[in-house]
Formats: C-alpha cells, sequence, structure tokens
C-alpha cells in the first residue's frame, strides 16, 4: 500500500533512502513533516528494528515503473538496492523471518493480529487486509473489509445484545483534527467506549474521550430538561455514569502532531482536541435526537433507570463498606491461617455436601473454602444494586475483600474501585461439578468476576478446578482420569490382559461423591491436582462472547451451539 518507500539517494547518508529508513532509527516517516498527514509510528523505530531482530528480511518497493529490492541478514543489508522488475503499481511488501537467538518467543498469536486487523479495517473504511496462517496444516484465512467504517464496528460490537435505537454516526474537521464517532445503547449495563489517536487504541483515553463523555452528557441532560414527562421522573441532573450503562461507542481523531502522556501513547494530551470533539459530538447529537424525539425518551428512560440504581446501589455498597470495615468474614467460610495473599488460594465450591468434603480434605494452613448453595444471579441480566444486594454474591465479594467495580471505561468514583492489592488469595479456584449444574455454576461466577471483578482475571488469579471425571480401579488400585483419553490410555497402559468388562470404572457426577482424601488427592494437593487458569486475551471479544452467552438474545446462542456441537465430546443429557 501506499506510494512505496523512497529509493532515490539520501541528501546527507549518500546511500538509498529505503536503506537508510530500515538501518537508522528515528529515520521513519512521522519525522518528515511534508511525508504524512498524521502517523501512528511510535517513535519512528519500527521498521528498523524488526530488521535488527531478523535472521531475514526482504524488501521490495513498487514504484511505477520499476521493482526495487533490497535483501538484508540480521539487520545488516546483502547488496545494495536494485532492480529487480517492472510493475505498474505502488507500495512496499516486508517480508522477515524473526532471530529466534535474539526474541524469546517464537509464535505469533494469530488472535491478536486477527483483533488488530478488525480494528484497522473498521477504523480505514474500504482497505482490505488479508491474514494466511500457514503454520499448520490447515490453513487459515482472514479477510477484513468495512465498507461502514466506525458505524459497523459499533454494529459489531452489539451484535449479541439488544439495542434501543440504530446506531448514530458522524464526523467533521476542524483547524487539522478529524473527528469520527459512532455510537448506539444496548439494554445491558455495562459501558464499551474504546478511543483511537491516528489508528493507535488509546486504552486510558486522553482528551478526545473526555471531550465526547462531556458532550453525550451535556446533551442527555440538555434533552432531558426540555422533557416534561421525564422530569417528573427524575429532576435532578444525571451524572456520568448514568449516562454509561449500556453505551457503546467508538471515538477516532487523526491528529496532526499529537501529544501524549507517556512513551506508550495509552492517553493523548491535546488540550485543543478536547473542545473540537466537544463541539461536533453536542452538534450532532442534539440535532440527531431533536430529529428523532422518540430515541431520546428511550435514552431517558434507560439514563434515569441507571440513576435510580446508582443511588441504591451507594446505599448497598456502604452496607458492605461497613461490613468489611468491621471485619466481618461469611460464617460459611472455613478460612486458612497463612495471611500474605501469594500463598493463599480460596476454594469456592459449589453445594454444602462437597464444601464439607472439602474443607476435610483441605490444608488448613493456606487452602480456604466457601461454599455456595441455592440459585446464583446471572449478573449480566441484573443492575449493580441488585447484584451488591444478592445474598449469594455477597459471601463472594466479602471472602475476595478488594469491592467490587461495575467494570467500564467510566472509572472515576472513587467508592467504585476495585483495589487489587486487597484481595485476599491470589488464587481463586472454582471447584464446582463435572456435569451442567456445575458448568452453570463456572459460567454464571465467570461473568460476575469479569462484570465487577476483571481486575483479578486480569492479574491470572481465577483458576477452574479440574477433578478427574473417572475412577478407574485396576488389581485393587485406584487411577483417576480426567477425560475419555486419558481414560483409554490408564486402561491401556495398566489394564493390559484384563477384559475391560471387568474394571471397575466410576464416572464422577458430583464432588460429594468423593470422600476427603480423594478430592484433597486428586483436585486439592498442589503437587498432584490440575488447575486451569483462566486469561484475558482479547476484552472487546469477551464481552461479545458474555453477552451472547448469558444476555437475552436467544437466536445468537442457538447459532453459537449450532456451530460448536461438534467440538462437544461429554454430552451431560
Amino acid at each position: 500500500n501506499g506510494r512505496g518507500i523512497p529509493v532515490d539517494e539520501h541528501p546527507t547518508e549518500h546511500k538509498s533512502t529505503l536503506e537508510v529508513v530500515l538501518t537508522q532509527l528515528h529515520a521513519g516517516g512521522k519525522f518528515d513533516k511534508g511525508a504524512y498527514k498524521v502517523s501512528g509510528g511510535l517513535h519512528g523505530v519500527g521498521v528498523s528494528c524488526v530488521n535488527a531482530l531478523s535472521e531475514t528480511m526482504t524488501v521490495s518497493v513498487y514504484r511505477a515503473p520499476t521493482i526495487y529490492q533490497q535483501v538484508y541478514h540480521k539487520g545488516i543489508p546483502a547488496a545494495p538496492v536494485a532492480p529487480v522488475g517492472e510493475t505498474d503499481r505502488f507500495g512496499t511488501v516486508v517480508t522477515f523471518t524473526p532471530d529466534y537467538s535474539i526474541m524469546e518467543e517464537n509464535e505469533f498469536s494469530f488472535e491478536t493480529l486477527v483483533t488488530r486487523f478488525r480494528e484497522l479495517a473498521f477504523l480505514n473504511k474500504g482497505i482490505k487486509i488479508t491474514l494466511i496462517d500457514k503454520r499448520e496444516e490447515k490453513i487459515k484465512q482472514e479477510i477484513f473489509h468495512s465498507e461502514g467504517g466506525l458505524a459497523e464496528f459499533v454494529t459489531y460490537l452489539n451484535q449479541y445484545k439488544h439495542v434501543l435505537f440504530p446506531e448514530i454516526a458522524f464526523e467533521g474537521i476542524k483547524d487539522g483534527v478529524t473527528v469520527e464517532v459512532a455510537l448506539q445503547y444496548n439494554d445491558k449495563y455495562d459501558e464499551k467506549v474504546i478511543s483511537f489517536v491516528n489508528n493507535i487504541n488509546t486504552r486510558e483515553g486522553g482528551t478526545h474521550l473526555s471531550g465526547f463523555k462531556y458532550a453525550l452528557l451535556r446533551t442527555i441532560n440538555n434533552q432531558l430538561q426540555k422533557n416534561a414527562k421525564m422530569l417528573k421522573k427524575y429532576s435532578d441532573k444525571l451524572e456520568s455514569n448514568d449516562i454509561s450503562e449500556g453505551l457503546t461507542a467508538i471515538v477516532s481523531v487523526k491528529v496532526p502532531e499529537p501529544q501524549f502522556e507517556g512513551q506508550t501513547k495509552m492517553k493523548l494530551g491535546n488540550s485543543n482536541v478536547y473542545g473540537i470533539v466537544s463541539s461536533l459530538v453536542y452538534e450532532n447529537l442534539n440535532n440527531y435526537f431533536d430529529e428523532f424525539p422518540a430515541y431520546m425518551d428511550i435514552l431517558l428512560e434507560k439514563t434515569i433507570s441507571a440513576a435510580l440504581g446508582r443511588i441504591a446501589a451507594r446505599k448497598a455498597r456502604e452496607q458492605i463498606r461497613k461490613r468489611s470495615e468491621g471485619g466481618g468474614l461469611p460464617g460459611k467460610l472455613s478460612d486458612c491461617s497463612e495471611k500474605d495473599p501469594a500463598k493463599c488460594e480460596v476454594f469456592i465450591v459449589e453445594g454444602d455436601s462437597a464444601g464439607g468434603s472439602a474443607k476435610q480434605g483441605r490444608d488448613r494452613r493456606t487452602q480456604a473454602i466457601l461454599p455456595l448453595w441455592g440459585k446464583m444471579l446471572n449478573v449480566e441480566k441484573a443492575q449493580e444494586y441488585r447484584v451488591l444486594g444478592n445474598d449469594k454474591l455477597q459471601p463472594v465479594i466479602s471472602t475476595i475483600g478488594a469491592g467490587i467495580t461495575r467494570y467500564n471505561n467510566n472509572i472515576n468514583d472513587e467508592e467504585q474501585v476495585f483495589d487489587l492489592s486487597k484481595v485476599r488469595y491470589h488464587r481463586v479456584i472454582i471447584m464446582a461439578d463435572a456435569d451442567v449444574d456445575g458448568s452453570h455454576i463456572r459460567t454464571l461466577l465467570l461473568t460476575f468476576f469479569f462484570r465487577y471483578m476483571r481486575p483479578i482475571i486480569e492479574a491470572g488469579y481465577v483458576y477452574f478446578a479440574m477433578p478427574p471425571l473417572y475412577k478407574i480401579t485396576i488389581k485393587n488400585k485406584p487411577y483417576y482420569a480426567f477425560d475419555e483419553d486419558e481414560k483409554k490410555k490408564i486402561i491401556e497402559e495398566y489394564g493390559a490382559g484384563i477384559d475391560e468388562a471387568k474394571i471397575p470404572i466410576q464416572r464422577y457426577k458430583g464432588l460429594g461423591e468423593m470422600n476427603p482424601e480423594q478430592l484433597w488427592e486428586t483436585t486439592m494437593n498442589p503437587e498432584t491436582r490440575f488447575i486451569s487458569r483462566i486469561h484475558l486475551k482479547d476484552a472487546e471479544e469477551a464481552d461479545r462472547v458474555f453477552s451472547m452467552l448469558m444476555g437475552e438474545e436467544v437466536e445468537p446462542r442457538r447459532e453459537f451451539i449450532d456451530q460448536n456441537a461438534v467440538y462437544v465430546s461429554n454430552l451431560d443429557v
């Protein structure tokens, strides 16, 4: 793409500009004021660093009518830039092989590349990006192309949610700054707002995001003051948290000379961008809602409900805080004696019977047990005040001890901040039966952690216990298998010559079927157990999947089951 990196002699280095760009730091186009209208380069060292860290690298530059090429080995040119053919195209093709004598990681993450290329396709409507993975026998290919841009991005993020009205999208240019915005509300309770500067994901926001949120809040409050019917329901001013519930939005700006806070470009600092974004958003939103007042009525119902929920949640949170300050822990919790969180783990166990076995079988020094019973709340369908007041989740909140936050991009209120440093256990292990009910409990708890305690997932503190599925007794000795394949291997290895029909095989349906010694040896003993750590690689994708599996919409869930049923190995009917 593009014009192709220049290949003429550099005016001061007296060698091809292509070679200068590939071998010298800070020689990228971002440092040439006339090269790009806007640039997202981090330090102007990208391609030269890739070259230095590559075993081999070949760069082919298409500048009609000639193709130029140069080959590098470990960052050193094998020969000068030379013409190798003719073309009618413009652009640059870079092929490289990483130098694994330097790089510790020798795997490219297909999922990470998919996420980034999808973002770029939405942010730059009309471009086409093809990703091909030939590392395995079955070649994987993804093509990314969007004609709808940010509006399509919002639709993609909301595809498993019930939306309240069509997406709103607009763009504008002022003082050389290009602003693109798309937003839409759904009936959920969390916010998904993603901001970009020159195609860079500014995860900590900045002036562009602040300008957007200020204008959105100002617009909705302005519309509320003009709506006598809604003022009877709520006459105070709405707060920023009230308008965040169910909001999905993308804010993308192109800034000629961006100023970032810190070197990682997570937060935009240009003060002028705040006013540019704010005025553009305020004008466009007011025009839109003046034209479609019915959509504003729907939005005001949503935000007023959020405001009333906020007030109720504040009261519930205050009660939780008072209980925690009093040092009270749940009565059902059997705590451990160790006080160092890094050495402690808590098993959240389904049912009193299994909890009893776990209490008897545990290492009391480092292992705590919290039994859960009854029907768990699906937090995907509940407002925060209901979660805070739920008698099944309150013991979990108190046990972990770090507070609770409805996870979104709007965590400014001091009382909402989840404090990771106060987590009482660095291994939170969900231990449930290996049946449908157990899977449901795991999913409900994981949804709760993702929505309200996401930092403990990001820190790697959340695990699934992996209790065995089978107990196989051969010659009076018990063996435990965690799946069908392992069961077959155990029988083949230890039961050779024995009629398989005469080998006692017990399929565990519940943890309560094991005595304390068996539960310790198979599921709780750090020396012999298997536990599975929960990773969060892609928050946007995880958000979509949780919404699909745990939300109100049935059809997307049915489609997911149809597509993935072929991968189910153990079906509990």
